[in-house]
């Protein structure tokens, strides 16, 4: 259903170096470099960043965040730990999320302009 999408950032060469070690672990590489924006990608570019000059970082309010998908909660571990890493702030530990309907393992991270990136896998599907 969904092609591709986007962040703002406000530091494109900081963000392309974020990105480039935080999606790697979900098997995302960099395969697009123009002077604004940085597209990554398995086969083509599905997760781009593109630079927002004076941009004010993202608050918690905004309410929006986007969700990767992982193949392993190994996939997970390595996510959130190459995003800290990199320079993101944790917004939700690595671990099980038992809800009602479904069960599954996450992390968040928010990324240096306060994108909220989450990545996600569904032990035992």
């Amino acid at each position: 259903m969904i092609d591709h999408i986007s962040v703002g950032v406000s530091d494109l060469d900081r963000s392309a170096k974020f990105y480039e070690a935080t999606l790697a672990t979900l098997g995302l590489t960099r395969l697009v470099t123009r002077p604004r924006t940085v597209g990554f990608g398995k086969a083509y570019p599905e997760f781009w960043i593109n630079l927002r000059e004076g941009m004010q970082r993202v608050g918690p309010e905004s309410g929006v965040h986007i969700c990767l998908r992982a193949k392993t909660t190994a996939e997970i571990d390595a996510f959130h730990a190459a995003a800290v890493f990199a320079g993101g702030v944790s917004d939700g530990a690595p671990g099980l999320r038992p809800h009602d309907r479904v069960r599954y393992y996450a992390a968040f991270v928010l990324d240096p302009d306060g994108n909220r990136i989450e990545a996600v896998t569904f032990p035992g599907e």
